[in-house]
């Protein structure tokens, strides 16, 4: 017996409707979507055109799905835009008893930071990270891997997942800040607590790619693997010049706009 196919016609016009009742707010952020196999009867459609329905909003970041918990209209409407040059200043990072960069950034947005799921470990960190630090390539040091939520006040259900960063650190760093290790930095994040150490970072690197995630990135984010992903790859440098932590922020295509700003020239001259 053949299996029933995608039809095409279905999931542009059932997408549309989808589409237009959340532009309109019909559909508000946070919302809990049917079910495939409930969007299915209503529709009289076969399982895989529900789920391509999905994924068409899906692709275009006006819904997400969390394993186990349904699918939600996107908290983000839009993409974030995330000013590069701005948001790692400390009267940014730290405004308002801010955990860093991400929650301050979030803040100003109007969404709640939700705890983020943290993972610390020694571990081999990737080639490229080693060969940047000069670190023998079986060498372990220090990993922070956190998996970044955004929620909507009194919402606890919708949480989207909007990023996956993992920081990794010299063991000469992580011996004269041993705060790197605990979940909680404090206010204004690693960066502050490593200038208090005597690490501050007065330079910024970032080189920035599209590839696909790997498995347990697209898992993290609650993305499919075929779906482009953008990787920043962060490095904090002191005055002397010296690279004291480098992060690789993993955002999901569709949800993030960077935004660069620099001066070329100076008033007067030129």
């Amino acid at each position: 017996m053949a299996t029933k196919q995608r039809e095409p016609g279905k999931v542009e016009r059932i997408a549309s409707e989808i589409r237009d009742k959340i532009e309109r707010g019909a559909l508000a952020p946070g919302s809990r979507l049917p079910g495939v196999p409930q969007l299915q009867k209503e529709h009289g459609i076969a399982y895989q055109t529900a789920r391509d329905i999905y994924g068409t909003l899906e692709d275009e970041g006006l819904v997400f799905s969390r394993r186990g918990k349904g699918t939600y209209v996107s908290l983000v409407i839009g993409k974030i835009v995330s000013d590069r040059t701005q948001r790692y200043l400390p009267t940014l990072r730290e405004a308002g008893g801010a955990v860093g960069a991400f929650e301050a950034e979030m803040r100003s947005m109007g969404f709640e930071n939700k705890d983020p799921l943290v993972t610390i470990a020694k571990d081999v960190p990737p080639k490229k990270i080693a060969e940047i630090y000069g670190m023998h390539h079986r060498a372990k040091t220090l990993k922070r891997e956190r998996i970044m939520r955004v929620g909507l006040p009194g919402n606890d259900d919708a949480l989207e997942v909007v990023q996956v960063a993992t920081s990794w650190f010299p063991p000469d760093v992580v011996d004269a800040c041993p705060v790197l290790a605990e979940n909680n930095t404090g206010t204004g994040g690693s960066k502050s607590r490593m200038a208090e150490a005597g690490f501050k970072q007065v330079r910024l690197r970032e080189e920035i790619e599209v590839r696909s995630p790997t498995p347990e990135e697209a898992d993290a984010l609650g993305i499919p693997v075929e779906r482009a992903v953008l990787e920043i790859t962060h490095k904090g440098l002191t005055a002397e010049g010296r690279i004291v932590e480098i992060c690789l922020h993993v955002l999901p295509r569709s949800k993030w706009r960077l935004a660069y700003e620099w001066v070329i020239d100076t008033p007067g001259t030129g």
